[in-house]
C-alpha cells in the first residue's frame, strides 16, 4: 500500500483549517494547473464533512489512513466477483473504470466501473448509484448497455457495462477527415441518444467529447454516449438515497457547460442545459475549438469562468475560422476536405443561426429539445428551411433557388424552379423512352405547366423585394388549387405537374397539412391517367410518404414506400436514380422511428 506525501497531507491540514467560506479560493491558488488534486483534496473534505469522527484521535495518523486509503485500489489480474480485472482504462472523481474479462455465464470483454477507496461517503455513493440506475433504465443503440451491478467483498458498488473501443467523436471526425455534411449526420445519432436520455427523464449534465466516442461496426461508425456519472432526473429518484445538487456546488466541465449550470445557486437545471453542451460539442465538431478555450477558462480563476460561461457571447463559428491563424486555419480546413475560403462558406448561414441557438444564454430560445436540433440538421443537409432562425421569405426563396439550382443554371425563371420536378422527370422520361414523339409531348406539357405556374409566381420576385408577408402568396396558391381543375380537366398531366410543384410551394411556406393534402390529389390524378405513368406513381408515391412522415404519419408511410419500391423495379433505364430517391425517404422513416443506425447505413450506401 502506497503511503500519502508529506506535502499533500500538510495540504489537506491546511486547507481544513480555513474557514469552509475561504476554502475553494485556497484550493484555487493551491491546485493550480492540477485539477487532479484539487478534486482529490475536495472529495476528503467533504468526506471529513460528512464523517468528522475521522478526524478525532490523532489527527495525523487517521488523516495519512485516510489518504492512503484512497490509494489502495484493486489492480490488474485482480477479481470483482465473476469479473477478472485486465487493465485500467479510466478514472472519474469518484470511480476507477477497468477492462474485465466476464467468465460467466458468457465470456467476454466489459468495462467495469467501481467507486474509489476512500470515497464510499454517502453523497458519493449515491451519485454513483445514480448513474448505475441512469444507464439501467436506457436502451438505446447510441448509449452504453449497462449488464451487471453488484458490490465488492469491501461493500463497495459497482456496476458492469458495454466495453466501448472508440475514440472521442472529434478525434474520429479529424482521424477520418469527415467532411461537415458527414459529421452533421454522426452528429444527428448523438442527438438522438440524448433526446433518448431525456425521454426516460435523465439529463447528462457532461456532454463533451471524451464523453462521446465512437466506434466502427462493419464499416459504419457508432457513437456512443458514456458516462452518466452526474447525471440529474428531471422527475422522482435516480436511487432510493435522497439524491440533489447542493447550492454553490460546481459540476461539470466548465468548457462545456450551460449558463444556468455555471451559476451553482440554481437547483432548476433542465433538459435544455444539455442542448447547449450539443451546441458546444457541434461547434467544435465544425470549428476544431469549443467556443470558449479551456486552458483560459483554467487560468482565469473560477469567478471569471463562471461570468464568461454566463455573459459572453461567442463568435459563430464561421467567425472563429476567421480569426484561427491561416496555419490553423488550413489545418482544420485540410481535416474536412476543404478548403478554407469553402469551409467557411458552408458554416456562414444555416450552421452558423443552429449553433448559435443551442448557445444561447437564456435557455427559452434554445432548441426545446434535442430531437428538434437534430430535425433542423437534417433539414439543412436536405436543403430545406431551418427554424433556427425567422423565415422569411427572402431567406425560403434562397433555399428554393439551391435545391433546384439546376434549372436556375440553365436561366429559368422562379416558376421554372417550382416545376423542376417536373423538368427533371420529362429528362428521365425522355432518356427512358428514346421515342421523339413522347418528348415533343413532354416538352408541350413542360411549356403548359410553366405558362400556368407563371399565372401564379409571375409576382413571387417583387413581393420578396418589398418583404411582404407570406398571406399574398398563400392566398395565390389556394386560389389556384382552386381554379386549375376546372381548367385542366381534360390535361390531367399537366395538372398533376401543377399540384406537385404548388405542393412544394406549400412546404416551404411551411404549411406541412396543405403539402400532404395536395400530394395526395397529385397521386391520384396520376392513377386516373390510362395507362399509368410508371415514373410518375412512383414519384409521387416517395413525395406523399415524406409528407406523411413529416406528420408522424409512419405506418401509411412505410406502405407507400414498400409499392414505390417494388413498382420502380420496373421502370429500366430510370429505374437505379428513382430507386435511390425512395432509399433516401426510407431513411428519413428509419430517423423519424429512432433506428438512426440504420438510416446512416442507408444513406451511405
Amino acid at each position: 500500500m502506497n503511503t500519502p506525501s508529506p506535502s499533500e497531507e500538510t495540504l489537506f491540514a491546511q486547507v481544513l483549517a480555513r474557514p469552509a467560506a475561504e476554502r475553494s479560493a485556497c484550493l484555487d491558488h493551491a491546485c493550480s494547473g492540477n485539477p487532479a488534486l484539487r478534486a482529490r483534496l475536495e472529495s476528503l473534505l467533504q468526506a471529513q464533512e460528512e464523517s468528522p469522527s475521522l478526524m478525532e484521535g490523532s489527527p495525523g495518523r487517521d488523516l495519512g489512513t485516510m489518504l492512503a486509503n484512497t490509494r489502495a485500489e484493486e489492480a490488474p489480474g485482480d477479481r470483482i466477483g465473476r469479473y477478472k480485472l485486465l487493465q485500467r482504462i479510466g478514472e472519474g472523481g469518484c470511480g476507477v473504470v477497468y477492462m474485465a474479462e466476464q467468465e460467466e455465464p458468457v465470456r467476454r470483454r466489459v468495462a467495469l466501473k467501481v467507486i474509489k477507496l476512500g470515497m464510499d461517503t454517502k453523497s458519493v455513493v449515491a451519485r454513483f448509484e445514480a448513474e448505475r440506475q441512469a444507464l439501467a433504465m436506457m436502451d438505446h443503440p447510441n448509449i452504453a448497455k449497462v449488464f451487471d451491478a453488484g458490490a465488492t467483498d469491501a461493500g463497495r458498488p459497482f456496476f458492469v457495462m458495454e466495453l466501448v473501443r472508440g475514440v472521442p467523436i472529434t478525434k474520429y471526425c479529424d482521424e477520418s477527415n469527415l467532411p461537415t455534411s458527414v459529421r452533421l449526420e454522426l452528429f444527428t445519432l448523438v442527438c438522438h441518444a440524448i433526446q433518448h436520455a431525456h425521454q426516460k427523464g435523465i439529463i447528462h449534465r457532461d456532454i463533451k467529447p471524451s464523453n462521446v466516442l465512437v466506434t466502427v461496426n462493419d464499416g459504419i461508425p457508432v457513437p456512443k454516449v458514456i458516462d452518466f456519472g452526474i447525471a440529474k432526473a428531471t422527475h422522482g429518484r435516480l436511487t432510493d438515497a435522497t439524491l440533489f445538487t447542493a447550492f454553490e456546488q460546481f459540476i461539470g466541465t466548465p468548457a462545456y457547460m450551460s449558463p444556468e449550470q455555471a451559476a451553482m445557486t440554481s437547483l432548476d437545471i433542465d433538459t435544455r442545459s444539455d442542448i447547449y453542451s450539443l451546441g458546444v460539442l457541434l461547434y467544435e465538431m465544425l470549428t476544431g475549438r469549443p467556443p470558449f478555450d479551456p486552458k483560459a477558462f483554467l487560468e482565469a480563476g473560477l469567478d471569471e469562468m463562471r461570468r464568461i460561461i454566463r455573459e459572453v457571447e461567442p463568435p459563430k463559428p464561421s467567425t472563429r475560422l476567421s480569426t484561427l491563424t491561416e496555419v490553423d486555419r488550413n489545418t482544420v480546413a485540410k481535416l474536412r476536405g476543404s478548403a478554407p475560403a469553402q469551409l467557411s462558406t458552408v458554416l456562414k448561414g444555416d450552421l452558423d443561426w443552429i449553433v448559435m441557438r443551442c448557445l444561447e444564454k437564456d435557455r427559452t430560445r434554445r432548441y426545446e429539445s434535442a430531437g428538434s436540433l437534430a430535425a433542423d440538421l437534417l433539414r439543412h443537409l436536405n436543403d430545406e428551411p431551418v427554424t433556427a432562425r425567422p423565415p422569411s421569405k427572402a431567406y425560403l426563396v434562397q433555399k428554393l433557388l439551391r435545391r433546384h439550382r439546376i434549372a436556375f443554371a440553365t436561366g429559368a425563371a422562379i416558376a421554372l424552379a417550382l416545376v423542376v420536378g417536373t423538368g427533371v422527370a420529362t429528362w428521365q422520361a425522355i432518356r427512358a423512352t428514346h421515342a421523339e414523339q413522347t418528348a415533343r409531348k413532354q416538352a408541350q406539357r413542360s411549356g403548359r405547366v410553366a405558362m400556368a405556374l407563371k399565372q401564379i409566381f409571375g409576382e413571387i420576385g417583387p413581393i420578396v423585394m418589398r418583404g411582404e408577408d407570406t398571406k399574398l402568396l398563400r392566398a395565390m396558391l389556394d386560389e389556384s388549387v382552386r381554379r386549375f381543375p376546372k381548367e385542366f380537366e381534360h390535361e390531367p398531366e399537366v395538372l398533376a405537374d401543377v399540384f406537385g410543384s404548388i405542393a412544394q410551394a406549400y412546404f416551404d411556406l411551411p404549411d406541412l397539412g396543405k403539402w400532404r393534402e395536395l400530394s395526395e390529389r397529385r397521386l391520384e390524378i396520376i392513377r386516373s391517367i390510362q395507362p399509368v405513368p410508371l415514373f410518375y406513381e412512383v414519384d409521387a408515391l416517395g413525395v406523399l410518404a415524406l409528407a406523411q412522415i413529416k406528420q408522424g404519419q409512419m405506418d401509411s408511410a412505410e406502405a407507400l414506400l414498400n409499392e414505390a419500391l417494388k413498382k420502380a423495379a420496373d421502370l429500366g433505364a430510370a429505374r437505379e436514380s428513382k430507386t435511390e430517391e425512395i432509399l433516401s425517404v426510407q431513411a428519413d422513416l428509419l430517423d423519424a422511428r429512432g433506428q438512426s443506425t440504420k438510416a446512416l447505413a442507408i444513406k451511405r450506401d
